[in-house]
């Protein structure tokens, strides 16, 4: 499979001292970038030869992730990225609303380092033109991520790193990501175009707003899988 191929590709990154930490940092990022959809059974066997790492590890990294609420583990039948119900869709904005909110109400005085938020931008931008969803969908978290960044707080962005990580795998019941995701991109340029000019009150209420109308749009998707069988819930 293709994932695995791509796995095979992050074995560099554990190096000689591989550890279940950076196992767990590899699979949440794939997880993070949509490799492993919500229901995947990931398999010991393939997963630890494409990083040629030991099964205990892999199994210590498949608990770290579960902890986080990434994966499930269903006795008998294996481990499994996990489908989110409608809480964790809004425990996760509420979650967002905090720390988001705050960071950008707690940024001094400008100006302030966007760079980051501007190459999430333009990375949405152009993958929008290519009729990519999925790379605009990317896009949107990592402006997202740039933006918890701007606190300058190596706890906050690990708490975000798997609430962002949990995201994606709401995203991934969404049938028509264009509908989702198009809207964003200019709310995201203009949050970015409020913090050019300085106005860290402006850009928060943007952003607190934003948040809502997303929630909205996410449980709403919810609702209809609900409603057509529970296909793509868990």
């Amino acid at each position: 499979m293709a994932e695995l191929t791509g796995l095979a590709d992050d074995r560099a990154l554990l190096g000689r001292t591989s550890t279940a930490e950076r196992v767990s940092d590899i699979l949440r990022s794939r997880i993070a970038e949509g490799f492993f959809p919500p229901g995947t059974r990931l398999s010991e066997d393939s997963i630890g030869g494409a990083l040629g790492v030991s099964r205990n590890t892999l199994r210590e990294a498949f608990r770290l992730l579960t902890h986080e609420r990434l994966l499930v583990h269903e006795l008998n039948r294996g481990v499994f990225v996990r489908v989110l119900t409608v809480e964790d869709v809004e425990d996760i904005y509420r979650t967002r609303g905090l720390v988001e909110c705050a960071v950008v109400r707690g940024l001094g005085e400008p100006p302030y380092a966007v760079d980051g938020l501007a190459q999430a931008v333009a990375d949405g931008r152009r993958a929008a033109r290519e009729g990519d969803w999925k790379g605009v969908s990317t896009a949107n978290i990592h402006f997202h991520r740039e933006l918890v960044a701007l606190a300058g707080s190596a706890r906050t962005d690990e708490l975000m790193r798997s609430v962002f990580a949990e995201l994606r795998l709401a995203f991934h019941v969404v049938d028509d990501p264009q509908r989702l995701h198009e809207p964003y991109l200019a709310r995201n340029r203009e949050i970015l175009r409020t913090l050019e000019a300085g106005d860290r009150d402006g850009a928060e209420r943007l952003l607190a707003v934003y948040l809502d109308d997303s929630l909205k749009g996410l449980v709403d998707v919810y609702a209809r899988r609900v409603a057509d069988g529970g296909q793509g819930i868990g």
